[in-house]
């Protein structure tokens, strides 16, 4: 059976190589995207083709930022639509349960089985297992040939909806530290408290101040593909939340540092030269 990987980033195209490494065919569509994606597609061994073929693959993935979630589930239950088949559609991107219960009611039973998707980890790499793949709404345990395949599927007894949840508190906790990391940090810079708080971190808490080294930089490409994943989690908290008011504070924050990068990023270069003691 044909997989299809829907959205050739740094995410969708490791999680095709591992696939097709594994003996899967892994179709993708890449009409309007840049030469540049077409190139990383094509080397990690998937077969670039148009959107019928797509919706005649036996299982498809959506692996796109998730402000492009939904107008994925509509391309693709409108070509599964006019082909006049079924077939079985993974969302894997970090959307809130409400957004997967939208992209569900997009799909419809008229198109096959919608699952819901998650990803928690880093891409694909040669020697390692991850990142998990955690799936819901899998009765009929359709993820399980791509745990034959070589991705690690970690299946929640759950209706469409959990698997999405459990993304919506792993990311909130993990980018979220991230996040205030930078806020405070760029805080202490201003204020010409950096230098301190930086040795604090040290002295007190060395693990924090070590994922603050690594992620923080590793932040700064990603930053505008989490303003829209702050914000779903913003909505899945609820407006009764409090807190949900904190994660639409740090999509802004993310905006901030995707808008830095754009403008030559003064504000990440602080940031590298106070945790790399310059």
């Amino acid at each position: 059976m044909d997989i299809a990987v829907i959205g050739a980033g740094a995410m969708g195209s490791a999680i095709a190589m591992r696939l097709v490494e594994n003996g899967a065919k892994v179709l993708t569509y890449l009409e309007g995207r840049s030469a540049t994606t077409i190139d990383r597609a094509k080397s990690a061994g998937m077969e670039v083709v148009g959107l019928d073929a797509i919706a005649g693959a036996g299982l498809i993935l959506s692996i796109v930022p998730p402000a492009a979630a939904i107008g994925v589930a509509e391309q693709i239950a409108a070509a599964v639509r006019r082909r006049g088949t079924k077939t079985t559609f993974m969302d894997c991107n970090a959307i809130s349960p409400q957004t997967m219960v939208q992209v569900a009611s997009i799909f419809a039973s008229d198109c096959g089985v919608v699952l819901d998707g998650s990803i928690i980890g880093g891409p694909p790499k040669p020697g390692q297992k991850g990142p998990k793949l955690y799936v819901s709404g899998d009765a009929a345990n359709s993820s399980a040939m791509l745990a034959e395949r070589g991705l690690q599927v970690r299946r929640i007894d759950g209706p469409i909806g959990a698997a999405s949840a459990l993304k919506m508190c792993y990311a909130g906790i993990n980018k979220g530290v991230t996040g205030l990391g930078t806020a405070m940090l760029l805080a202490a810079i201003r204020s010409g408290a950096d230098e301190a708080l930086k040795r604090e971190l040290q002295e007190s808490l060395p693990d924090l101040d070590a994922k603050f080294v690594q992620g923080i930089p590793d932040m700064y490409p990603k930053a505008y593909r989490w303003v829209a994943e702050m914000e779903e989690i913003s909505d899945f908290l609820g407006e009764d939340d409090p807190a949900a008011l904190i994660f639409k504070g740090m999509a802004g924050l993310y905006r901030k540092m995707a808008d830095d990068r754009e403008d030559g990023g003064v504000l990440a270069g602080q940031l590298d030269k106070l945790n790399n003691g310059g």
